[in-house]
């Protein structure tokens, strides 16, 4: 395992870099954050692109992040919200180098369509990965993650937010913060 110099945070498919959890994570993790909008929010566009661009778009961003924090590329640890979390992970299985990744309300299928999980990269994920999610995400449920997990070839760790849905309440900001510091921290 690589210890992580620095986190690259992406957000989710309705969002901006300017989510108030991405912000609290960079005003208050003991690590370097870079947070980074993908190419439809910066063009105004509500509807996200494709994967293959969203994944472009990380990797087109990887050597800013790094200079701009002053790290090794290939020391930052990736992560986000939902969509943004899911296109960190799949780029990562695809050969991203990565010192880790985190999951923050990771979207295992579509709200009401279990039958269509978002897992077919799991077995390629090598990096350590954390998966922050709400107890009561339509997303994803406890017992739908746990059948799933086990696929992913690298360390896991998953802490549930008791009670929330798939946007936790701002509430939960410190919790989160404190479970990803100490996930980073213990690499």
């Amino acid at each position: 395992m690589v210890k992580p110099s620095g986190l690259l945070l992406t957000h989710g498919a309705g969002g901006d870099s300017s989510h108030r959890l991405l912000v609290a994570l960079e005003e208050h993790l003991q690590l370097p954050v870079y947070r980074m909008d993908f190419p439809y929010r910066k063009e105004g566009r509500k509807a996200p692109d494709r994967a293959p661009k969203l994944m472009a778009a990380l990797h087109d961003e990887v050597e800013i992040a790094a200079e701009t924090l002053g790290v090794r590329a290939d020391r930052l640890a990736f992560g986000g919200r939902s969509m943004g979390g899911r296109i960190c992970s799949m780029a990562i299985a695809e050969g991203l180098p990565a010192s880790a990744v985190v999951l923050l309300s990771y979207p295992l299928h579509p709200p009401g369509k279990p039958d269509r999980l978002r897992i077919e990269h799991f077995p390629d994920l090598t990096v350590p990965t954390l998966f922050v999610n709400g107890d009561r995400d339509p997303f994803g449920t406890p017992d739908e993650l746990d059948a799933h997990i086990g696929a992913i070839a690298g360390p896991t760790q998953v802490h549930w937010l008791e009670g929330q849905r798939h946007d936790p309440k701002p509430t939960f900001d410190d919790e989160i913060i404190e479970v990803v510091g100490a996930f980073l921290r213990s690499l």
